[in-house]
């Protein structure tokens, strides 16, 4: 198989996932997006590094070199040429666009009736004001949530329409989920890792304050996912099409569990710190399978 890992940043994940395809009997050609041209006038226009003569059986995408928009849009562009010349991309880049897109997720989340919190999205300040004004108070706040965001980085907990930033500085977008406090009182949720379709490692993220992300302080602890959590984890990464992700869950107070984020890029640093599943051998393994199913191998007739 002539396999490709796109890994532009990163050097732990990018290790571990070069060791775990080598160990499995796979060389992959390690190479970038930003590295990809299309070049018309003869033969295949897209042009891979490392693929001279024709196009991967499979290329496993780690990140996305970052950029503008208008670079965002060719690579993605480049995964969408891929898939539709047979290529298998893991995760394709359908399934980026949908997890990336907080809207979309949460959109097809309540299309299968997968619970998650109350969320509200809207273009204009006065809708959202209008939404905060009926359904949060002092103690009973909304999230506002970056559209395209990860990694905790730019949430805030909204208690009155006054606190809702200008349009200007959300990208004309307002993206509010209802915030779950445990009653407890503890900052404290899960992560499910989900690839090809089953639940094969989780873990609790404790915080000293409500966001609980292990890049922004948050401590990983070791967690045996229950059943209830794991098929909810698995149902949530169906929805969106990802075939590998990270799954964030918040108990909901009566047992059961709401789906917060479905990750399609996720990290597992510190998930691999606190359980004994090898999490890169696990997505080696279920890319390599995808890869062999799409492109069995091609049976030699006997020399007579």
């Amino acid at each position: 198989m002539r396999i490709g890992l796109a890994a532009d940043n990163g050097a732990w994940h990018r290790g571990r996932l070069l060791a775990a395809l080598r160990a499995l009997g796979a060389e992959p050609v390690l190479f970038s997006l930003a590295d990809v041209t299309v070049t018309t006038g003869g033969g295949e226009p897209l042009r891979v590094p490392g693929f001279s003569d024709r196009l991967p059986d499979g290329v496993l995408l780690r990140t996305i070199a970052g950029g503008t928009f208008e670079a965002t849009t060719l690579r993605l562009g480049v995964l969408h040429a891929l898939v539709a010349a047979g290529t298998v991309v893991w995760n394709a880049p359908a399934a980026i666009e949908r997890s990336v897109d907080k809207a979309m997720t949460s959109l097809l989340l309540a299309r299968q009736r997968i619970p998650t919190p109350d969320t509200f999205v809207l273009s204009r300040r006065e809708a959202a004001a209008a939404v905060v004004a009926r359904e949060a108070a002092p103690g009973r706040p909304l999230v506002l949530k970056p559209l395209f965001g990860s990694q905790g980085e730019g949430l805030q907990l909204i208690e009155t329409p006054d606190a809702l930033p200008p349009e200007e500085l959300v990208g004309r977008v307002y993206y509010l989920q209802r915030y779950v406090a445990r009653r407890d009182g503890r900052w404290r949720d899960y992560r499910v890792f989900v690839c090809a379709g089953r639940a094969v490692a989780g873990m609790i993220r404790d915080g000293d304050g409500w966001i609980t992300n292990v890049h922004r302080g948050g401590r990983p602890l070791p967690w045996a996912v229950p059943p209830r959590a794991a098929e909810l984890a698995e149902a949530a990464a169906a929805a969106v099409g990802v075939d590998y992700t990270g799954i964030d869950l918040v108990e909901d107070g009566e047992g059961g569990y709401l789906v917060l984020e479905v990750n399609s890029m996720p990290a597992w640093s510190g998930l691999q710190q606190v359980t004994a599943t090898d999490v890169a051998g696990a997505v080696a393994r279920g890319f390599l399978a995808a890869v062999r199913a799409a492109h069995p191998p091609r049976l030699v007739a006997a020399q007579g």
